[in-house]
Formats: structure tokens, sequence, C-alpha cells
């Protein structure tokens, strides 16, 4: 691989305001993916076990991803999704109201996720960029990488497109691997395994997540 730096082909200052560390709030949004889980689940009458078995997750990990005791993979939050008969979205950043979304800087809406069990492991934040669409079945998001040690594959139903706007990203689908720098981008199916990672302490990308 080409190892001399490259200048990307547009100007990434122009993303300054949305790369950096990702401040997180006292009151996370977080908090609520656990309720949202539980309270579509309870909506649609279904018990733990019965999720258990349409998820393949343990009965434990559930109750705990409900408590707030641990952050699911992006992946296992589709799952849950599919298995609810409840739109992604919904999940993340909660049911939208509006036809379109302009969202400022100062209104992005910080979540956290790990994906280490009971959240030991912090690998990223991420903010949601356009949460009040109704019926919407894409995420957009601004997402802060760190490292990953455990290198967990994730696998999921879908598409993702990434650009990278800081640091240096490490990505790994199926067999291949790439380190991305600010201004390249990837685009790939989700039911392909794939790791994204800060290669060295910390990156910044925009991801768009269709959940297909």
């Amino acid at each position: 691989m080409d190892t001399a730096v490259q200048k990307p082909h547009i100007n990434v200052d122009y993303f300054e305001d949305l790369t950096g560390d990702i401040s997180v709030p006292a009151s996370l949004s977080v908090e609520e993916i656990g309720v949202r889980i539980k309270t579509i689940r309870e909506e649609k009458g279904i018990s733990l076990q019965e999720l258990s078995k349409l998820t393949g997750f343990e009965v434990e990990v559930l109750s705990d991803i409900e408590a707030n005791r641990f952050q699911p993979q992006l992946g296992a939050i589709i799952k849950l999704s599919k298995a609810l008969d409840s739109a992604f979205g919904r999940i993340v950043s909660g049911v939208g109201s509006k036809l379109y979304s302009v969202t400022r800087k100062n209104e992005q809406k910080t979540i956290s996720r790990s994906t280490s069990y009971r959240g030991q492991k912090p690998v990223y934040l991420y903010k949601s960029l356009a949460p009040e669409v109704k019926g919407r079945h894409m995420e957009s998001l601004i997402v802060q990488l760190e490292e990953n040690p455990d290198a967990e594959m994730s696998v999921h139903e879908g598409e993702e497109f990434i650009y990278v706007l800081d640091g240096v990203v490490s990505l790994k689908i199926g067999g291949d691997f790439f380190e991305l720098e600010a201004g390249d981008s990837a685009y790939y199916l989700s039911t392909t395994p794939h790791l994204i990672a800060a290669k060295i302490g910390k990156a910044t990308i925009l991801a768009v997540i269709y959940e297909g």
C-alpha cells in the first residue's frame, strides 16, 4: 500500500466543525435506546423469551440492553428492529414527525455505543443528523471512532456508506483490509462481515446506513 500522504480531492477544512471530540451531554439519548426497545416489545406483547428466540440473543443480554447496562452493536439493533417489526430509526433516534429535516450543528443528537458486553469498552460515539424525518429508511450519522482491539466483525442486513472526515480509519471487509484517510470513502453491503475502527487514537466519519 502506498504510504505517501496525499491531499484529499476536496478541502476537508469545510468539515472542521464536524470533527474533533464529540461532546457527551449530561443527558444522553443513549439512555433511551433500551427504553425504546422495551416499549416496542411490550407494545407488541412479545416476551423476552420470545424475543430471544427471534434474535438468538440470550434473555440476560436482552434484559441488560433494555436496562441500558449494555449498548448493542449496530447490527444487533437492526436485528432487534427486524424481530420487532419496527423501523431501525425509531430505536436509534426516535419516531420522526416531519417530511424533511434540517439539523443545525448544536441540534445534533449525541448517542454512545459500545461493542463490549455490559459497556465496558466504549468504541465510538455518534450523532444522528436527521432524526425528525418520519418513515425514513436511512440513518445519517457523524461517528467518532476509537481503536477496537477486540476486532469483532459485524454482519447485518442493509447497506453502508462511510466518508472519512478526520484521522485514519481501519476498514476490514470480508478478507480485505483497507486504511482510509480524510477524503476517502467506502460503500458496502452490510451482509458482508465488516469492521471499522480508528487505526490509532480517534477518527471521525460521516456514515449513511440503509436498513434494507
